[in-house]
């Protein structure tokens, strides 16, 4: 039997699961007694969430809480990637922060590199935003798939379609 097994390396953030733990943030923002009367808010804005609050201090508060509720909902915090706090209207700050969505291209290189490191008997492949990974053993796949859990990848890795 000399059939090819196969599986993809893909790093995508659930957006619904993201909009829950959103949703549940907001409402813990809500109830809390340190932050009556503030303006703190967290806004999904297609790709990107828009965290506003009175100071840095609250900021770093609504973002504790925000990380909070993704972990618990199985949402990855490697994904994020932060700008610059800045100053917004009415006397609050605002912080943007953007979803990676897809392997990147340098991120694939290194994967790449690792897996032909390992000297396991596969072939890799870079399909747009995803790599595949090909072999004629199940358990290389599966050696590849612990190698990169290992491995200090900047991404939250998921491996999709294994056949």
């Amino acid at each position: 039997m000399s059939s090819e097994s196969s599986f993809d390396i893909v790093s995508k953030v659930d957006m619904q699961e993201l909009n829950n733990a959103i949703q549940q943030a907001e409402k813990e923002i809500l109830t809390r007694f340190d932050f009556k009367g503030s303006k703190s808010s967290i806004k999904l804005d297609k790709d990107q969430l828009v965290v506003t609050s009175d100071d840095e201090f609250k900021l770093q508060n609504v973002l504790d809480i925000l990380h909070a509720k993704m972990t618990k909902r199985g949402i990855s915090i490697k994904n994020l990637d932060y700008s610059k706090v800045e100053p917004a209207a009415g006397s609050t700050v605002r912080q943007k922060i953007s979803m990676k969505q897809g392997v990147d291209q340098e991120n694939s290189k290194k994967i790449n590199i690792l897996i032909r490191d390992s000297k396991l008997k596969v072939k890799t492949q870079v399909q747009g935003d995803q790599i595949r990974v090909t072999g004629k053993s199940r358990d290389d796949l599966q050696a590849v798939i612990a190698l990169l859990r290992k491995a200090d990848i900047p991404l939250d890795l998921q491996f999709v379609n294994l056949k």
